[in-house]
This record gives structure tokens, C-alpha cells and sequence, in this order.
């Protein structure tokens, strides 16, 4: 690849990169919840997280939430959910401990399917902790104000830097254009009906603008 190639990572598209993930963690601590919703996806660290949070005692259960998309089909080919459970169970989360829900495909739905799977199971809760990608935070928590107002809305991720968290993921690309996306939906969302708005600063948009415009853009909706 050339100096300007697309998709590269230069460290201006580094810089930049890191303004929308600090932008998309809301940076606050976990605190205890009725449950939590782990929310599917191609980084198997959201599940480890959900189980490292369990076991130092911030929810007696967890709903994990996910069917598949397109960038994790070839990961999780028996459905994000089910890979989640089987690797929370393997660091020493009980079966009882764990509900599934495997029919959700984006975010909307792993929360109103989630929510759902609560109450069919007679489960009621006033706080929920949302356990997701660390760059997914402030989705997360949008939308949980829109779909599921009612509760008290925790968000929760790994606690890890941009640079640290690329390596762990393993795909430069995936996380980038996800990222990209992720904030895209924070700002285009919320007029669709489908997250509560939130403030996004100039400087943030800009990096936006800037990683779309330097081939970040796999992850996009259509307008």
C-alpha cells in the first residue's frame, strides 16, 4: 500500500480514530444491575467481559443477545449467542446463571428480544447493564433509551485502549469500519426512531468525515 492509500491505517487515520473512540465509551464504572445484556458481535472479548463482571458479583444473571451478521458468520457460524454462552460458561459462569436469546440481528433487537425473553422467563428488572464492544457504549446506551426506557441503562466494555484493543480483535479493518459505522448510526439514528440523540462534538464529526473519507466506510447505512 502506498502513504494515501485507502483503508490504511497512517497514524492521521490512528489520531483521528481515537477522537471517535473516546467519543463512543462513556468512561463510567460498572455499578451492580438486576442483569445484564450481553450484546453479540465479532469480538468474543464482549463475552469474557460479561463473564469477568459476573463473577465479581455486578449481576446474578445475563440474557446474551445474537443471530449473525455478515462479519460474524464465519467466526461464530452457530450464531453469536451460542458461541458467547458456550465461552461464558467455560470461564466458570453457571448454566442457571446464563439465558440465550439467539434470533436477534441488530441492536434494537437484542434489546426488545432480550427484554422479552425477561419477562416470558418472570424475571423483573429496574437495571440493566449493557455489555458490549468498547467503542459501542454510547449505542448502547441510546438506544436502551429508546427501547427499553423504563430501566436504568448501565453500559460496560473492556477496559482497554484503541491501539490494545486492535490487537486483541486481530482485524485492523473490521474494527475500523465498525467503529465508523457505530458512530454514524449514534447521529443518523435517532431521527429513524431507533436511539435518543446525543451530543456529537464538531471535532468528532470531523474525525468521522475524515475516516469515511479515507475508505472506512464498509460498515455504512445507506442514506
Amino acid at each position: 500500500m502506498g502513504a494515501n492509500a485507502r483503508g490504511e491505517l497512517t497514524e492521521e487515520v490512528r489520531r483521528r480514530a481515537r477522537i471517535v473512540w473516546d467519543y463512543q465509551r462513556l468512561g463510567r464504572e460498572p455499578r451492580p444491575c438486576d442483569v445484564a445484556v450481553v450484546l453479540g458481535s465479532h469480538d468474543l472479548g464482549v463475552a469474557t467481559t460479561a463473564a469477568d463482571l459476573y463473577r465479581r458479583g455486578f449481576f446474578p444473571r445475563m440474557v446474551i443477545s445474537g443471530a449473525n451478521s455478515p462479519t460474524t458468520l464465519a467466526r461464530f457460524p452457530r450464531g453469536e449467542a451460542v458461541h458467547y454462552r458456550e465461552h461464558v460458561l467455560s470461564l466458570g459462569v453457571p448454566d442457571l446463571a446464563v439465558l440465550t436469546e439467539t434470533r436477534a440481528t441488530n441492536t434494537g433487537e437484542n434489546l426488545s428480544r432480550s427484554r422479552a425473553l425477561l419477562a416470558d422467563s418472570g424475571i423483573a428488572v429496574r437495571s440493566v447493564m449493557f455489555v458490549c464492544k468498547p467503542y459501542m457504549e454510547r449505542r448502547a446506551y441510546a438506544t436502551a433509551r429508546r427501547i427499553w426506557p423504563e430501566v436504568e441503562a448501565v453500559c460496560a466494555s473492556a477496559r482497554t485502549g484503541f491501539d490494545s484493543y486492535l490487537g486483541t480483535v486481530g482485524d485492523d479493518r473490521l474494527v475500523m469500519d465498525t467503529m465508523v459505522g457505530d458512530l454514524q448510526r449514534v447521529m443518523e439514528y435517532p431521527a429513524r426512531g431507533f436511539s435518543v440523540p446525543q451530543e456529537v462534538p464538531e471535532r468528532v464529526r470531523s474525525a468521522y468525515a475524515y475516516l469515511v473519507g479515507a475508505g472506512f466506510d464498509g460498515h455504512l447505512i445507506a442514506d
